[in-house]
């Protein structure tokens, strides 16, 4: 058995023995996001999932979704009406889940992190899984979200959000350090997720090989002394907002400082040899 590894378009192959895969104890949690591919989500076999958790809009991708995830400032004509067995997740539970990483400032202000970490926090899975959360917004493509056009948040100008890229590696790294592997389900030339791509129809097999695998190899690719500097960095900086809004800040945010920490989670990931 081979699986294959790719974070920031390197490549790296794994092989694993098949009396190496043991049963089935691996806990997937699926994050469905709200752009155009999402809607392959409808598709995936999901009797291995755990939980699915949508961003926001993306309740409307699958009926049997588990936990939604929105901020206070979704609207209330576009939330749903929860059925037995599904939850409705807001600020007053991602934000302290956040603040047990640090914070929403270090991890970045947008819905595809700020859900994350409370996934990662809250349901502790072995994979997380992304779908529909690449953040990649081309017009000329057509529309912008699986139910349209609308507003491209991660893109704003924010001072949380000037390298979405390095808010991934951060969000890699410490889920690895929980023993979370993060996988792109995508299929896109384009993400600005960096986290090892994974094909759909595994979703339907017996992940722990493949979770054993990814951890290892994850981890071989952290710089440790990078990711020690950094974490040192943000704990003197301590850029904590407990409420979440930071935006309320007297004075702000000191883009140039958090611009150095991203650079820091930037190289604290190295891509593999390919």
């Amino acid at each position: 058995m081979s699986y294959v590894f790719q974070i920031d378009g390197g490549e790296c192959r794994l092989r694993i023995r098949e009396s190496a895969v043991g049963p089935l104890l691996t806990k997937i949690v699926l994050v469905i996001g709200s752009a155009p591919e999402a809607v392959r989500a409808r598709e995936f076999d999901t009797r291995h999932i755990s939980q699915i958790v949508a961003i926001n809009n993306a309740w409307r991708v699958r009926p049997d979704w588990t936990h939604l995830v929105h901020p206070e400032d979704f609207p209330e004509e576009r939330r749903p009406r929860p059925a037995p067995g599904q939850r409705i997740v807001t600020y007053e539970d991602y934000v302290p889940a956040n603040n047990r990483f640090g914070g929403i400032v270090y991890a970045g202000g947008t819905m595809v992190f700020s859900a994350a970490y409370w996934v990662l926090d809250a349901l502790k899975p072995d994979i997380m899984a992304f779908c529909g959360c690449d953040m990649i917004y081309d017009r000329r493509a057509g529309p912008s979200h699986f139910y349209g056009f609308g507003a491209a948040d991660p893109l704003r100008a924010d001072p949380t959000l000037q390298s979405l890229e390095a808010k991934a590696n951060r969000l890699a790294i410490l889920a690895a350090g929980r023993d979370c592997l993060c996988v792109n389900l995508s299929d896109l030339p384009q993400s600005r997720l960096t986290f090892p791509r994974m094909a759909p129809a595994l979703l339907g097999e017996d992940l722990a090989a493949f979770h054993r695998a990814g951890l290892a190899r994850m981890r071989a690719c952290i710089a440790e002394t990078t990711r020690a500097e950094v974490a040192a960095l943000e704990a003197r900086r301590n850029i904590l907002v407990p409420t979440g809004d930071y935006w309320r800040l007297p004075g702000g945010l000191d883009a140039g400082v958090l611009s150095s920490i991203d650079k820091l989670w930037l190289a604290a990931l190295a891509a593999p040899a390919s």
